[in-house]
């Protein structure tokens, strides 16, 4: 699953090339930001897992305790 910071690919690439999104917020819509040029971007949650494809990268501060 996904959790807040983790960074995640989505089935379609971003218009500035990349394709690497970190979650900035999560509750009822999730919030993401592109790690190509920073853009931000808020998708209901039903979205979001619809077009999420990967988590490329999880956010290892939780498991560090």
């Amino acid at each position: 699953m996904y959790d807040l910071h983790d960074v995640v690919e989505m089935k379609k690439a971003h218009p500035c090339g990349t394709n690497r999104w970190e979650i900035i917020r999560m509750g009822a819509d999730i919030k993401i930001q592109c790690l190509g040029c920073g853009h931000i971007v808020m998708l209901s949650r039903r979205d979001f897992e619809h077009k999420l494809k990967k988590v490329l990268e999880k956010n290892e501060e939780k498991s560090e305790h």
